[in-house]
């Protein structure tokens, strides 16, 4: 590719999956030296980012794993020199020290955090067998926890969840110091907007992603979101993240197989 078309790819406006990377990445800015788990392509886009940029001391894995220094594509090897090395006993420690950020994908989630990924329909006879709970219950009361949906529909955020499989601020509240002594639901991103947390451990409309109305949002939720004053735009990226999401970290753009649109939003 020529210096021209590279300028010519860099200048071109944001897409919607490039808008919800750099939410993603935000997600973690303040996070400083953990481990950063992130399932789906946007959310590995948006870990890598973050770790381009702002949060150099981020740790990229899910396992055991090498080192490596630099910032690599997402599909692809670890290309750098490798630094150290962690065996899957010491990421087990860290899991359990709350050294972890994780970002999963939930089948349902519900206004108070509980997500599901487990089965859809009674737990005795379900409509669909899923992933079963894995590690969702020690990963929501161990360590920092957040949600990445990138279809947001009333499929996925539904007034209760079928089975609990990560668990939910109601819960953890439920079951005593145990499970909330170390709780931490962190920002959901999805394909339209950003969800925290209101004080009550209610999800929230944080940020409606550029050309997205929060009705819409509203619309596409099986319940009552929190809603505080004027919701605010989700921010944009700026020149140097498109430049490292095209040219570096995606420039496969994979990404955009993981959302619906590919949605020019700037």
């Amino acid at each position: 590719m020529s210096g021209a078309e590279t300028g010519t790819l860099v200048q071109a406006p944001a897409t919607r999956a490039e808008v919800c990377a750099v939410a993603v990445a935000e997600s973690y800015r303040g996070d400083g030296e953990l481990i950063a788990s992130a399932f789906g392509t946007v959310p590995a886009i948006g870990v890598r980012l973050a770790r381009a940029t702002f949060e150099p001391d981020l740790v990229l894995s899910d396992g055991e794993a090498y080192g490596v220094r630099g910032t690599w594509a997402v599909g692809g090897p670890a290309e750098g020199p490798i630094e150290s090395w962690m065996s899957f006993n010491q990421i087990f420690n860290l899991v359990w020290n709350g050294k972890r950020h994780i970002m999963m994908i939930p089948s349902q989630l519900d206004a108070h955090g509980n997500s599901n990924i487990s089965v859809i329909g009674e737990h005795a006879k379900p409509k669909v067998q899923l992933l079963g709970v894995r590690g969702a219950p020690g990963n929501s009361v161990y360590h920092p926890t957040g949600y990445w949906v990138p279809a947001h529909s009333t499929r996925v955020f539904v007034p209760a969840v079928d089975m609990v499989s990560g668990v939910g601020h109601d819960n953890a509240a439920k079951a005593g110091p145990a499970a909330s002594r170390y709780h931490d639901l962190r920002e959901v991103v999805t394909n339209l907007a950003v969800l925290d947390y209101a004080p009550d451990g209610r999800l929230r409309l944080k940020s409606v992603h550029p050309g997205v109305t929060v009705d819409e949002v509203v619309d596409a939720t099986g319940f009552d979101l929190v809603i505080d004053g004027d919701v605010q735009e989700t921010r944009r990226p700026d020149g140097e993240e498109l430049r490292l999401i095209r040219e570096v970290i995606d420039p496969r753009g994979l990404r955009n197989a993981e959302m619906r649109d590919g949605e020019v939003v700037a």
